[in-house]
């Protein structure tokens, strides 16, 4: 039964997938550090080069079937972090949106699984179309608390490659660093959470999914 029950078990990275996401947002901020370079430092020109790419990249999203409120949300993004830039004559505030988000994340994370609703299995459970029913297996929720804690510490891992970047105005650095933490990064911590998920799930438990009646007769 142990045996059925895990080839039963689904991928964590093939639910959430998001690579293309994820590569897509590193493309922007690639931009606006190789505009700022090559015009010699100037924040208008690197903003310029990032909104471009946000919408030739927002347009390839489109084309491929992606939601287009999703795109408008990517653009606008881009969009406020070249205005912060602009407005405060940093070129590093481009970043700053990020930064906060990633501090925003982390507590958010955490706090998800200190009032017992990780949001790891919240994800999950809109995908699958269970809601909110997996919080009845006491395995899942569990399972998810801790796979959770994972996410949270990714975004902390950004927060403390960035803020000394940021503070000190490193803008290439930042450059390089927002492109490496973003898929790469997103890449291991799936699979980190997804290790930590079914390390501890029972053997026999279905995996992401809630235990269907006859099984937990049988269990």
């Amino acid at each position: 039964m142990t045996s059925q029950g895990t080839r039963e078990r689904e991928s964590l990275a093939t639910v959430l997938g998001g690579r293309k996401g994820a590569v897509d947002a590193s493309l922007p901020p690639l931009a606006f550090v190789l505009g700022w370079l090559i015009a010699g430092n100037s924040i208008a020109w690197g903003s310029a080069a990032a909104i471009a790419t946000a919408v030739v990249v927002g347009v390839f999203r489109l084309v491929r079937g992606d939601k287009a409120r999703a795109v408008v949300v990517s653009l606008a993004a881009v969009i406020v972090a070249a205005l912060i830039a602009l407005h405060t004559g940093r070129a590093q505030d481009f970043f700053l949106i990020q930064l906060l988000s990633n501090i925003a994340s982390a507590l958010l994370w955490a706090a998800s699984v200190v009032v017992r609703w990780p949001l790891l299995g919240v994800v999950v459970g809109l995908l699958l179309g269970q809601k909110t029913r997996w919080r009845r297996d006491p395995d899942l929720l569990r399972a998810y608390s801790r796979a959770s804690l994972t996410w949270s510490c990714q975004y902390l891992l950004r927060v403390a490659v960035y803020l000394p970047l940021w503070w000190t105005g490193q803008l290439v650095a930042l450059g390089i660093a927002r492109t490496v933490l973003t898929w790469p990064l997103q890449a291991l911590t799936i699979a980190v959470s997804g290790w930590v998920l079914y390390r501890t799930l029972p053997d026999d438990h279905p995996g992401l999914r809630l235990k269907e009646p006859e099984q937990e007769e049988q269990a």
